[in-house]
């Protein structure tokens, strides 16, 4: 077994000797504002349209943006937020707009804009990629303009707790404007500029305070920018060995909190190697995650199972994660016929950020002890976004954030939900799987939809179209002069809607 904690150590060295030697040569932010404050970002939104976007950066802006009829509470449970909603019966909701809501231009929000915002969805000609978790919409009308009348082809229990889309101006989808780089919406937030690929501004709407968000792929230059206060704030994207630095600077603070983010290993199911189960099951007993977490990651995260973290509604108590077994593994392999005549060769790509290439490296070392080679490819954000929605890869390693509803094993899992109508991105086929997600899907009740998606659970263990790896803790670096924001669990930046900057002493 590889040893984790010198590796750490090392790297941990590299990295403050790095600070200390370039912290002065660093060129400085073109933005100087006092005015603003300054968010710092691994990665820009690919796509600040709420229809389209499903990266985390996208998702996270757009509702600082936009104002969804739906949102959830601190257990996953839907709760009203633009609109409130009663069952007429159980194919017939109606939601009611619960006050006056206005659009960055001007316009009043109505239910013809919530009409027209899903209709676009839910027309297959979009190819809009949320259209597979609203399918069950049969049509919309819209009595008055407080009042949305959702029909559906058969009941959903769930159904509430769907509806997260960004509304969108009515009179702007039919002129098809270009909301991906000049959004229109009635969220807390406005778009101010997108003046070039790595700075997006935005204005809180009740007071005009301006936030920058700056995209800084290396995260030892988002903190060296963050101590020499070129920049205010960072969440997350920042390895252990940098926040225990930051931990020890008196001008910086630091807050983290136990998240929900999913992370995982996918794989191409129609490859001959990483399609076969029983290399997908040698490659969970190659990896020991614990130590990973334990060293590489100093402890910020939590072994996963499933997609829905543990204290879902719906998650599985009873699931165990697959044990670290590297003898298992090599047995396996070995019952497959692969050996050192006939080595196993996966191709793994992953992103170019450096802690994420960081655990790719680790991952590859762990299945080259068991007689896996790995060759480890890396690739900038949005290449490498776009090649895992193409279905370029044999192996890759990625993560879903801001999971909700049960609802995501139709989107990730199903035989339908094959891009770009879902984001089965494995191309994985289970009759089973399709069976249980339907079967799950019809129950009538939460607790019956709960059995049954753990029965479903505890299949996708035995199949692995996913091989798990863990939760990872959320973390919030500021500066002191910084309050007022709160982490949420899915690691959302909705702590900008009440940020303030006081004068620092």
């Amino acid at each position: 077994m590889m040893t984790l904690r010198p590796v750490r150590a090392h790297v941990a060295a590299c990295r403050l000797l790095f600070i200390v030697a370039i912290v002065l040569a660093l060129p400085a932010c073109k933005e100087q504002s006092g005015k603003a404050l300054r968010f710092g970002l691994s990665n820009m939104p690919v796509s600040l349209d709420p229809r389209f976007a499903t990266d985390a950066a996208s998702s996270r802006i757009n509702r600082l943006l936009y104002q969804r009829l739906v949102d959830f509470d601190a257990h996953y449970q839907p709760v009203p937020s633009l609109a409130s909603w009663e069952p007429l019966s159980a194919t017939h909701y109606r939601f009611h707009i619960k006050r006056p809501s206005y659009f960055s231009d001007g316009r009043e929000l109505t239910a013809v804009d919530v009409k027209a915002s899903y209709d676009f969805v839910l027309d297959p000609r979009n190819a809009s990629p949320l259209r597979i978790s609203l399918a069950n919409i049969q049509r919309i009308q819209t009595p008055d303009k407080e009042t949305i009348d959702f029909y559906l082809a058969r009941a959903d229990a769930l159904f509430p707790g769907r509806l997260g889309l960004g509304i969108l101006p009515q009179a702007l989808i039919a002129q098809q404007h270009p909301f991906n780089r000049h959004p229109v919406g009635s969220g807390p937030f406005e778009f101010i500029a997108w003046p070039q690929e790595g700075r997006l501004r935005l204005r809180r709407r009740r007071d005009g305070q301006l936030i920058t968000f700056f995209a800084m792929h290396d995260p030892t230059v988002r903190v060296l920018k963050l101590l020499r206060g070129e920049i205010d704030m960072l969440e997350n994207d920042i390895p252990p060995e940098l926040i225990s630095y930051l931990r020890q600077q008196h001008d910086i603070q630091v807050m983290s909190t136990p998240g929900s983010n999913f992370a995982y290993l996918g794989f191409n199911m129609k490859d001959p190697v990483v399609g076969e189960l029983v290399v997908r099951r040698a490659i969970a007993h190659a990896l020991n995650r614990r130590a990973i977490i334990k060293y590489v990651m100093g402890g910020a995260g939590r072994l996963a199972v499933s997609l829905l973290p543990p204290d879902h509604w719906a998650s599985d108590p009873a699931l165990q994660p697959s044990t670290y077994d590297p003898d298992a593994a090599r047995a396996l392999l070995s019952e497959a016929g692969y050996g050192r005549a006939n080595p196993v060769h996966i191709s793994y790509k992953t992103s170019s950020d450096p802690f994420r290439l960081r655990l790719a490296t680790i991952i590859q070392q762990q299945l080259a002890d068991v007689g896996i080679d790995v060759e480890l490819k890396s690739y900038d954000w949005s290449t490498f976004y776009g090649d895992i929605k193409a279905g370029r890869f044999q192996m890759f390693s990625l993560m879903w954030v801001g999971i909700k509803l049960p609802d995501i094993y139709r989107y990730v899992f199903h035989s339908t939900s094959v891009p770009p109508a879902g984001a089965n991105r494995g191309r994985f086929d289970s009759p089973e799987v399709d069976r249980l997600i339907d079967e799950a899907e019809a129950g009538t009740t939460l607790a019956e939809q709960a059995r049954r998606y753990r029965k479903l659970q505890a299949i996708l263990q035995r199949q692995l179209p996913y091989v798990p790896l863990w939760y990872e803790d959320h973390v919030f670096v500021a500066r002191r002069n910084i309050s007022a924001y709160h982490i949420a669990k899915d690691g959302n930046y909705d702590g900008l809607v009440n940020v303030e900057s006081i004068s620092e002493k």
